[in-house]
């Protein structure tokens, strides 16, 4: 969430719309929320919200774009994190793990409601995307040139990877078995694997 009060009060209001229709689409999904649904969550006026977005779409693309630049630099920091391939690797499937899980909600919105965009967002989005799987690709590359990881296609063994963590924004709810530090640790040993890491 967003901590409004730190916000000068037009940006606090934009800010309280986004929150609004991350909960309004996570429980309804896209097309089955209203721009009404979106301002009573937030506590205004249906024209209200009109005042700081131009359409229920721009809400979502602001929240998928969002979610991606957010994404895009938590793989950037954790591959930087160790020139090691296993380790950089280690790192980033922990984060992205945990990242998936703890904001899980906006990572189910960010992930699967992309066809609801206009093609104009939806190619900016996608362009955002491929820069997080050529990240991981390129430390997959990495690996395997130094004989650290042992797979027959990297590109593919880059796209494992990452439905790996996009997953769970599917199946994670608060008060599951497994916290998401256990499954960032998880999944972090389950990627060394799937790499052919020893």
């Amino acid at each position: 969430m967003t901590h409004n009060s730190d916000l000068p009060r037009a940006d606090a209001t934009r800010a309280r719309l986004l929150d609004a229709a991350i909960e309004a689409f996570a429980n309804k999904g896209f097309h089955g929320t209203t721009t009404r649904d979106i301002a009573a969550a937030a506590g205004m006026s249906p024209a209200a919200l009109y005042v700081h977005h131009k359409s229920k779409e721009e809400l979502l693309y602001l929240i998928s774009r969002n979610g991606h630049e957010d994404t895009l630099r938590l793989v950037r920091d954790a591959i930087a994190s160790s020139e090691v391939p296993v380790e950089a690797l280690r790192q980033v499937i922990h984060d992205f793990a945990v990242y998936h899980a703890e904001g899980h909600t906006r990572a189910r919105i960010v992930n699967y409601e992309l066809a609801a965009l206009t093609p104009e967002h939806y190619g900016e989005i996608r362009e955002i995307r491929r820069d997080i799987e050529g990240e991981l690709r390129q430390l997959v590359e990495r690996g395997v040139v130094s004989g650290a990881f042992d797979v027959p296609d990297t590109h593919l063994a880059g796209v494992a990877l990452l439905s790996l963590g996009i997953d769970i924004a599917r199946w994670y709810r608060e008060g599951q078995l497994w916290s998401p530090e256990w499954i960032g640790e998880s999944y972090a040993k389950i990627a060394l694997r799937i790499v052919g890491a020893d």
